[in-house]
């Protein structure tokens, strides 16, 4: 296999099982030296073990990789800067950020609990946020030393949060919100090197399978090339997309774009929006199923 990260350094959150274990392989497979991140809860989140983790380090390094395992609960802000930490301070810094690690808890939104919600968003989001608050800040160091890295950041988003997925409100707020994050991420960490973009991977995994037939999806370790070119040096000029990944086929979100408009030249009253948002929705595209509708 190419050599595309050869010395590169990368963690890879949520790296045991599933989509993550297949990245971490991937990325090692090509060369980076790999923190392999994970947990080890189930998939609703709950309990620990560090046995995924270890299971594949011991695997890459078997195949002549380098790896270290990372127990972190990425969404603990001190944590996640321990695993920055861990990986600069075993492999001499850090090159690419794969922020992957999630579970969920699905329930149609009447029935949510607060407890579900607050746990859901925080490992999606909150563990998207502090790996790459503290990885941004050594970035932004290493800069301002002159000492500027060609640093990656890949972030899991999913179509149910670009699109919607009933029974998964909780999940797709999360999604939609690291979405965004990847936005404001990719303009504001670019002057220090970074480029972040997303993906919305498909694939059969623990948190797919029983939710609806997997029989047809892609496989975990298809989305991962993907994800290895974009950690890669050469992809320096591609940065705040989200690229949706099914089996073969690749496609770039478009994302909310600003449409036809109305305007009014003041404060519009309320009898006359109702005539002007229909023409406005008359002749815009409809909108994307949402998945499960």
């Amino acid at each position: 296999m190419s050599k595309l990260l050869d010395g590169r350094v990368a963690i890879v959150t949520g790296a045991g099982r599933g989509i993550g274990r297949a990245h971490a392989l991937e990325l090692a497979a090509h060369g980076a030296k790999v923190v392999v991140n994970d947990l080890g809860a189930e998939l609703d989140g709950r309990g620990s073990s560090d046995g995924p983790a270890g299971e594949v380090v011991d695997l890459i390094r078997s195949r002549g990789g380098e790896a270290v395992a990372n127990g972190a609960d990425v969404a603990d802000f001190e944590q996640a800067g321990a695993m920055v930490r861990q990986a600069i301070d075993t492999f001499g810094g850090l090159d690419i950020l794969v922020n992957n690690a999630g579970f969920v808890r699905d329930r149609m939104l009447v029935n949510t609990s607060e407890e579900e919600w607050d746990a859901v968003i925080r490992v999606h989001l909150k563990g998207h946020f502090a790996p790459l608050r503290h990885a941004g800040a050594y970035w932004r160091a290493e800069a301002k030393e002159r000492r500027q890295r060609a640093a990656r950041v890949i972030n899991t988003s999913s179509g149910a949060g670009l699109q919607g997925s009933v029974g998964q409100a909780t999940y797709s707020a999360a999604k939609a919100g690291i979405a965004g994050l990847t936005l404001v991420a990719a303009q504001e960490m670019g002057r220090y090197g970074v480029t972040v973009n997303a993906i919305a991977p498909v694939a059969r995994t623990r948190m797919t399978e029983g939710a609806f037939d997997t029989s047809a999806m892609a496989l975990p370790e298809d989305n991962s090339p993907i994800v290895a070119w974009l950690a890669s040096e050469e992809a320096g000029d591609v940065t705040g997309r989200v690229i949706e990944i099914d089996g073969g086929k690749i496609t770039l979100e478009t994302g909310w774009r600003h449409g036809h408009s109305r305007d009014n030249g003041g404060r519009w009253s309320a009898v006359d929006v109702g005539p002007a948002l229909r023409d406005l929705i008359a002749e815009a595209p409809d909108p994307e199923p949402v998945y499960g509708a």
